[in-house]
């Protein structure tokens, strides 16, 4: 797993844990936008966005240029592998895990498979009876 200071990625989760700033993040990967661009698929004002914005750049995953009035954000993803990597060592976890749960049902199946033909046969054979 990558060494990573533990501050920036909580700094990461914590950014994206909010549906406003992921979805920020989204139009940011499409193109670079102003504040105001970024707030206006939102029901919230141009300093509730602002604040979007800072939890975003405290985690490094904006760039903010300003030109006079006009505040211009950019996505930078760098920080985003940091999390990847450390999701990625908790999917090897889970993937042994889930191989594990894989060959017990089939396992199961295939018993389930190999039971079923000896029953049908054991009801179809015919039982005859000897008159006395």
């Amino acid at each position: 797993m990558v060494k990573q200071y533990p501050e920036r990625l909580d700094a990461v989760f914590g950014a994206l844990a909010d549906p406003t700033r992921r979805a920020m993040l989204r139009e940011l990967a499409a193109q670079p936008r102003t504040i105001g661009e970024l707030a206006a698929p939102f029901e919230i004002s141009l300093a509730g966005a602002s604040k979007h914005i800072q939890v975003l750049e405290r985690a490094g995953l904006i760039q903010r240029e300003v030109q006079g009035r006009v505040h211009t954000c950019r996505l930078d993803a760098r920080p985003l592998h940091a999390g990847a990597e450390w999701l990625r060592h908790y999917e090897r976890f889970w993937n042994q895990k889930l191989d594990v749960l894989e060959a017990i049902l089939k396992a199961e199946d295939a018993s389930k498979r190999v039971a079923k033909p000896a029953a049908r046969s054991a009801r179809k054979s015919p039982t005859t009876r000897r008159k006395p």
